[in-house]
């Protein structure tokens, strides 16, 4: 595995109609590429390029951005992205998220068109992408149908995005309030208790470490659906 290669846990501190919205997110590098996940609501460019430079990661070296799902603040700053990289990023979500990302599609919760972003490479329930060690895609719809959560191979961690979140370093199940398929989206957290997981990063709500198989099979076992 080449030693240059890991991950990071982004912390992405958005202002938003006078407060601040914060999310964590990943992002990964293999050698002078990165891959950045989810981005974000709109109009945050400048914070991700900063983000990512303070990992001493050059913004140009910028390569793909992988969509967890079709929600606003997850890709809301996706057109912008793709712009400042004249189209030389590419764009990886699961095959349900395309017509959503694309503009074919209203948004599900918001009922509104996406800025059309062109998706370059599509994927499905266990594919592996051969970036940074090994990148396991995990559909788990529910919260949105076309969720899906990354598994990265090398440092046990998973990307949960919004199929679970965290609570001062506490996992929990996903928002029920934004979660219109709740039977769903526990059988998705049920698929996640095989994994060897040793770290979490829950979109809202941060990081999680220890007793993960225990605690997911406790949320499944106990939130009400």
């Amino acid at each position: 595995m080449n030693t240059n290669a890991g991950l990071k846990v982004i912390k992405l501190e958005m202002n938003v109609e006078g407060g601040q919205f914060v999310v964590h997110t990943a992002l990964l590098w293999d050698g002078d590429e990165a891959i950045l996940v989810d981005t974000g609501i709109p109009g945050q460019l400048k914070l991700i390029q900063s983000v990512i430079e303070q990992e001493s990661i050059p913004f140009q070296n910028l390569k793909r951005v992988i969509i967890t799902h079709q929600d606003r603040d997850h890709i809301g700053s996706l057109p912008e992205l793709v712009d400042a990289f004249e189209g030389n990023l590419e764009v990886i979500a699961h095959e349900v998220a395309v017509p959503y990302i694309a503009g074919e599609l209203p948004l599900i919760k918001s009922g509104a068109m996406a800025p059309p972003v062109r998706v370059n490479h599509i994927v499905q329930d266990g594919d592996v992408l051969p970036y940074c060690g090994g990148i396991q895609v995990i559909f788990t719809p529910g919260h949105t149908p076309d969720h899906i959560s990354l598994y990265h191979i090398p440092s046990k961690t998973l990307i949960s995005g919004d199929a679970l979140t965290a609570q001062d370093g506490v996992l929990m199940p996903f928002n029920p309030a934004f979660t219109p398929d709740k039977e769903k989206a526990l059988q998705s957290i049920a698929k996640l208790i095989d994994l060897d997981i040793e770290t979490v990063i829950a979109y809202h709500g941060g990081v999680c470490t220890g007793g993960i198989k225990e605690r997911l099979a406790e949320i499944v076992e106990t939130t009400p659906v």
